[in-house]
């Protein structure tokens, strides 16, 4: 059965003939495809399936690869710009042609040495791969269905004066808000996060840990072996600044204090003068 190959994809594609060049693919309705000898595996044949990228290389021909590139068309990625000229900016995305976004696809003018978010796209006249960080054109329109508490996946969008944007899975835009931020954030990076709430306007509140009794419960063991690893004892109490909270264990005074409570309440610990201790 033929498979089908798609370009800017991973695709598992047929070897059908081996030769001086490389090893030409069975593309399906895209046709032969070469994958150049120097990025051929040493043990492989005709008749093999091997997985490999698919782009149009300086020349527009269509080829193949085994190099990774750092995001596949449809995805969201933050990359560096590596030259800017009459066409465009270049983005270094790990393959030897560098990935362009034309002018009409930049939110605001790229200057080579810094990092933007784009979104990876195919043009579909001209088969070639392009980027473009006008990102509002690729997110749903529509108000998300989702349920407080669900976990998501998020990429770090923009900086607003009340957090961070971040796009959940790929499809709507959400918020997560400062005073709930207790982790160093960047532009483009990928993390987990759950739905705080659906607004009444439809747009979503996000927090990257789980709300109230399933956060308690994840934080008690972090917690528990704290204490442990510090002889039994742990200098921490209710009166310790949420500062020294985050920087030691990595989470906001409130989620301490539930935690404390939740433990002492199973009496698996007890407050003393120099702190917690294990029981």
């Amino acid at each position: 059965m033929t498979t089908q190959a798609t370009i800017g994809k991973y695709n598992q594609l047929n070897i059908v003939a081996i030769t001086d060049t490389g090893a030409y693919l069975d593309g399906g309705e895209l046709g032969e495809i070469l994958l150049p000898k120097r990025f051929l595996p040493e043990q492989c044949d005709v008749g093999q399936n091997i997985e490999v990228f698919l782009y149009l290389d300086s020349a527009d021909r269509l080829v193949a690869t085994t190099e990774k590139p750092l995001a596949q068309v449809g995805e969201f990625v933050s990359l560096k710009v590596i030259q800017v000229n009459k066409m465009g900016a270049f983005l270094d995305w790990g393959l030897p042609k560098d990935l362009l976004v034309p002018y009409n696809q930049q939110h605001t003018a790229m200057e080579v040495g810094k990092y933007y978010l784009v979104r990876v796209f195919l043009d579909q006249r001209t088969d070639r791969i392009a980027a473009s960080s006008k990102l509002d054109k690729f997110i749903d329109i529509w108000p998300a269905e989702y349920q407080a508490g669900e976990k998501v996946n998020l990429i770090i969008g923009g900086k607003t004066d009340l957090g961070f944007k971040a796009i959940v899975n790929d499809l709507h835009w959400g918020l997560l808000y400062d005073n709930e931020i207790f982790q160093p954030l960047r532009i483009g990076k990928k993390i987990s996060g759950y739905i705080k709430q659906v607004r009444e306007d439809g747009r979503l509140d996000l927090i990257l840990t789980r709300g109230s009794k399933n956060k308690v419960n994840d934080f008690s063991e972090k917690l528990l072996a704290h204490i442990a690893d510090n002889g039994g004892l742990s200098p921490l109490h209710d009166k310790s600044s949420p500062e020294l909270i985050q920087r030691t264990l990595g989470v906001s005074k409130k989620t301490f204090k539930a935690t404390v409570g939740n433990l002492l309440k199973k009496g698996k610990i007890a407050l003393v003068k120099e702190g917690i201790k294990l029981v």
